[in-house]
């Protein structure tokens, strides 16, 4: 049985605060765990002993923010509350957690779609000159935005036609971006540069200054380019081309994807592009882009065994 505690010490907040403290989080994440705790948890278990929470209660609660957010969103939530139950337990804090018999909504992501080409065309022309050859770049190589926004011009080699990822713009919520290391370990790479991005990149530098620490793209003010900003660009030229579609910058990149899939590249090359962690991640994302063609199955089989 746990050991006895001050008052308070117990406390869903309290704990949850001490996790929190504790855990080695990236920016984004941290900031998402923040927001989690705000907005989902402390409202409903901040002044409860930790002890009290029964599992009955954790999954009402769960229905509560199904009812109201995406599959998704509850799981981040749930993620993050799971975490610091265990904690709790492996503490001596509680015997155990509340965590138990719970059900998740299911959450049955749609297929990606990529948009096509001609939407990505049409849009990039309705971009401002100074955003273009961010979207060129996106739909070029596959990089993330944060990615293409930290991009130092050192890191762009025109002779070899390479792009080489080290750092991306991060933009926490309540403090000015910085630079910072990539998404994951696998996030380190060597892209192939197309012709069309290089001559993209070769226009940018042209007409625009580099800004701080080498960044290739800048707000008017010589300032890095947010996110948001760069967003607002992007919704904007889809509405000046008449797209309808809702198509996301990040959607650049799944049609970076798609190309690649499209002309026969391997999974391997894919993930290596795009910088997953694993086969397993791009084939979880991307599956349903590779063409099943019978024809050519049936065609090697005779080749092989000599059915004429």
């Amino acid at each position: 049985m746990a050991g006895p505690h001050p008052d308070g010490e117990r406390l869903f907040r309290h704990l949850a605060a001490e996790w929190q403290e504790n855990q080695i989080h990236r920016i984004a994440t941290a900031d998402l765990v923040d927001t989690t705790l705000r907005n989902h948890m402390l409202p409903f278990f901040g002044d409860r002993d930790i002890a009290s929470i029964r599992p009955g209660e954790v999954q009402a609660w769960l229905r509560n923010r199904a009812d109201r957010f995406a599959p998704a969103t509850v799981d981040v939530v749930y993620r993050f509350f799971h975490a610091i139950c265990e904690a709790a337990v492996l503490d001596g804090v509680i015997e155990r957690t509340p965590c138990v018999g719970i059900r998740l909504p299911r959450s049955d992501r749609p297929p990606i779609v990529p948009p096509t080409p001609a939407d990505v065309r049409s849009t990039i022309d309705a971009l401002p000159d100074r955003y273009r050859a961010i979207a060129v770049l996106a739909a070029g190589t596959g990089l993330r935005s944060g990615e293409c926004l930290g991009l130092g011009r050192g890191a762009v080699d025109f002779d070899e036609a390479v792009v080489t990822v080290e750092r991306q713009l991060v933009l926490p919520d309540h403090a000015p971006p910085f630079l910072g290391p990539p998404k994951t370990r696998a996030s380190y790479r060597r892209v192939p540069l197309p012709s069309v991005v290089a001559d993209a990149l070769d226009h940018h530098l042209d007409r625009y200054p580099l800004g701080p620490d080498d960044l290739i793209f800048t707000s008017a003010r010589g300032q890095p380019v947010r996110r948001n900003r760069l967003n607002e660009a992007w919704r904007d030229a889809l509405a000046r081309a008449g797209i309808a579609r809702r198509i996301r910058f990040h959607d650049l990149r799944h049609f970076y994807a798609s190309l690649l899939i499209r002309h026969g590249e391997s999974i391997k090359v894919v993930q290596a592009r795009l910088g997953h962690a694993s086969a397993t991640e791009t084939l979880d994302t991307y599956s349903h882009l590779w063409p099943d063609n019978g024809e050519q199955t049936r065609n090697a089989v005779d080749a092989v065994l000599g059915i004429v």
